[in-house]
């Protein structure tokens, strides 16, 4: 069993979500594919995707949801 992480290229505010209604891009535990969408990154009012960029069997995030982020953060591990 390995685990990938997923960065940051970004500084700036994690969202696990594409809207506050709406729900979680993943939630822990949950499998991913390369170009998922696992969460944003906003910076001034843009907004970048993150994806996973690996496939895996879960994911596990290390930031929550609205958590400030530096560039070169681990945001999520994916196990493959």
């Amino acid at each position: 069993m390995s685990k990938a992480q997923v960065m940051s290229s970004l500084p700036g505010t994690f969202y696990r979500k594409p809207s506050p209604e709406s729900p979680p891009f993943k939630q822990d535990g949950d499998p991913v594919s390369a170009a998922d969408v696992i969460g944003l990154v906003e910076l001034m009012k843009n907004f970048e995707e993150i994806t996973a960029d690996v496939d895996g069997k879960a994911i596990t995030f290390l930031v929550e949801d609205g958590e400030a982020i530096m560039a070169g953060q681990a945001i999520a591990e994916i196990e493959s």
